[in-house]
């Protein structure tokens, strides 16, 4: 019997890199996972791979519209929506402030932003139905730090900070845990593309010696999306080898 048996699980960015990872994690803990993403052919690959205990939906968090209907369709479908990983984002841009082109700043707020609000909107909706339920939201240690060459990842991931604490502080008498989870530089395909001396330049950042991996995030997840984590809400917490200690 795993840990998570019975519960249902809405992964948003759930079509590659920490959003797959957390979408296998949860169902390895015997959750159904309803995967959601953009792509909707990257979430349908990954849903395969998981089994039956997943499916995938289209969604662009950017939508509002489109959130309440995904989240009204696996309350639908499922009679239950216990836990919710917002990890649907974008990159943006890499540019100093006064040179940071807008369309990058208004896509990444739109998504890195936006998107965690309105998914949590509906979420925490369909959870006071259903008696409780536990929200992960991903932000980054730029949601800690400061990022000089990507002002608009830097100010989204604060704000997804923000929305995690008052979240959490709103709804703590009412059975809805809803944490942040601060990851530094994690392994993934993309990152993988980079050209070896940028690679290093970000390992010499961690002062573990390395990047994390994919695994590593998705264990702290699993963690805060059961009840080992009962007492844990209103935290962010750090996935990122001492780089905010430093």
């Amino acid at each position: 019997m795993g840990e998570l048996e019975g519960r249902v699980a809405l992964v948003t960015g759930g079509g590659s890199g920490i959003g797959a990872g957390c979408a296998r994690r949860l169902a390895a803990d015997a959750a159904t996972v309803v995967i959601a993403d953009f792509d909707q052919s990257a979430a349908e690959r990954i849903a395969a791979e998981i089994g039956d205990a997943a499916s995938a939906v289209p969604v662009d968090v950017r939508d509002p519209a489109a959130v309440d209907q995904l989240v009204a369709g696996i309350v639908s479908a499922h009679g239950r929506l216990d836990i919710a990983l917002n990890i649907a984002g974008i990159g943006g841009a890499s540019a100093l402030p006064a040179d940071y082109p807008i369309d990058s700043w208004r896509d990444v707020v739109d998504v890195n932003l936006s998107g965690v609000f309105y998914s949590l909107r509906a979420e925490v909706e369909a959870m006071l139905r259903g008696g409780g339920g536990s929200i992960i939201n991903m932000a980054s240690i730029y949601g800690l730090v400061g990022m000089p060459v990507n002002i608009a990842y830097t100010a989204a991931k604060h704000g997804v900070v923000g929305i995690t604490r008052a979240a959490a502080l709103a709804y703590a008498q009412q059975g809805i845990r809803i944490n942040a989870v601060a990851p530094a530089v994690i392994e993934t395909p993309l990152l993988l593309k980079s050209p070896e001396e940028l690679s290093a330049q970000i390992v010499a950042t961690h002062p573990i010696g390395r990047i994390g991996q994919i695994h590593e995030v998705a264990e702290l997840v699993a963690f805060l999306a059961s009840d080992r984590s009962s007492f844990c809400t209103g935290g962010v917490y750090p996935v990122d080898g001492a780089f905010t200690a430093a």
